[in-house]
């Protein structure tokens, strides 16, 4: 069993612990969160079996993909992002809409988000134009230029209806190219420039009155007033706001609620009382029903797993003897950690209500298995390391005098 394991389950072990542990904690709290989905189901079981067989199938996704080399994932990226760019423009004419928001296609019967591939293929491509800047006076210029470029195609096509989505794509490349030591002057043009953007788009949203706009930007005025209301925006007096319930605060109020109840130690799994009255218990705000059911000290362990993935990958990155694989897993950790403590700011009122999934814990199809694919890309980059660097000291032994040779120690057992 042992050997089994070690066949197919290689890379970082600290990662696999922290991929289990996820689902682990997936499954229990989507038993709970998913009770309104239950009492419309056909079988009470139904909701919770459908987030089992997503996570199940993802798992077997990532220890597939990470016995794929990377140098194939670097060409496949460009197919995906290909693909993905196409169904981001037939979710404009033909999407299918969900919560006052148009994000999801459907083909053959099966309905998915095409921008959760696109952030992949974006990630992995923006890897490899920043690795192959090999001298920054000649290089940099064209593949900086490629970058821009990318984005400017894809990051648009997503904020029409998932501003969120678009800046946090955009702000995990840029925070790449950073690390990937792009010059501080482009980098400092573009933020002046999206700065500038922000701004006036923000204005623009604030003057015009939302039926002299076209259409398509009526998801504009949703965040506007999003950002009023955690602002505090509002025509009631502020302390009596903190305690009214209304359409447009119900989530964030049910959320406080649900956290104020965990207390501590929570009171346990299954218990939760806010799951009833919690819209989107199951998905946007799921960390607020595992902070109520596993209190302070099991929200606490689910902000440190995101963090040891952080860390981890950090590590993995300055051993990599090249720069695709380090960008590409910091890249990939930097989207999951993200988008993990976005998710987590919202259910706790520390952030406007974005939408965003908590990775590998909240109820989802496609967000599940491409999360699962970042963990199995990563996977795939520390197996390939570890491989080179045993392979590296044996043929390092191999060189030296009998005498002055030494046991070899396997990296895998250490």
């Amino acid at each position: 069993m042992d050997s089994l394991l070690k066949k197919y389950l290689r890379g970082d072990a600290t990662l696999w612990v922290v991929f289990i542990m996820l689902c682990v904690v997936s499954v229990i709290e989507m038993y709970s969160a998913s009770s309104t989905l239950a009492y419309k189901a056909e079988s009470h079981t139904a909701p919770v079996l459908r987030h089992v067989s997503f996570l199940a199938g993802g798992a077997l996704l990532a220890i597939f993909v990470h016995l794929i080399p990377y140098r194939f994932i670097r060409l496949l990226s460009y197919v995906g992002l290909v693909l993905s760019v196409v169904m981001l423009v037939l979710v404009l004419f033909k999407g299918q809409s969900e919560n006052d928001a148009t994000r999801w296609l459907v083909i053959g019967g099966v309905q998915f988000q095409p921008s959760e591939l696109a952030k992949l293929s974006v990630i992995i491509v923006a890897a490899d134009f920043i690795s192959r800047i090999k001298n920054p006076e000649t290089d940099e210029k064209p593949y900086f230029r490629n970058i821009m470029i990318l984005l400017a195609v894809v990051c648009p096509l997503i904020l029409l209806e998932n501003f969120s989505t678009a800046v946090l794509l955009f702000g995990v490349v840029y925070l790449m190219m950073f690390i990937g030591k792009i010059s501080l002057k482009r980098l400092g043009i573009v933020g002046a420039v999206l700065l500038l953007a922000i701004v006036l788009g923000f204005g623009a949203v604030k003057l015009i009155p939302q039926d002299k706009m076209p259409s398509a930007f009526d998801r504009a005025y949703t965040w506007v007033a999003r950002i009023d209301r955690f602002a505090g925006d509002k025509n009631v007096d502020e302390e009596k706001s903190k305690y009214l319930i209304t359409d447009e605060n119900r989530q964030v109020q049910h959320g406080r609620i649900a956290i104020a109840r965990g207390g501590a130690f929570g009171v346990g799994p299954g218990n939760s009382i806010e799951r009833d009255f919690l819209p989107q218990a199951y998905s946007d705000f799921i960390y607020a029903i595992v902070v109520e059911e596993l209190g302070l000290f099991g929200g606490v362990f689910v902000i440190l797993l995101y963090l040891v993935l952080l860390y981890r990958a950090g590590r993995i990155a300055t051993t990599s003897p090249t720069v695709f694989p380090a960008v590409l897993v910091i890249g990939l950790s930097l989207m999951i950690a993200t988008q993990a403590f976005v998710s987590m700011s919202v259910a706790t009122s520390l952030g406007p209500v974005t939408g965003q999934p908590l990775p590998l814990i909240s109820r989802g199809g496609t967000s599940i298995l491409i999360t699962c694919l970042y963990f199995g890309v990563i996977l795939g980059v520390t197996r390939q390391i570890k491989e080179s660097t045993n392979s590296n000291i044996e043929n390092e032994m191999d060189e030296k005098p009998e005498e002055e040779k030494v046991p070899v120690v396997n990296l895998d057992e250490l």
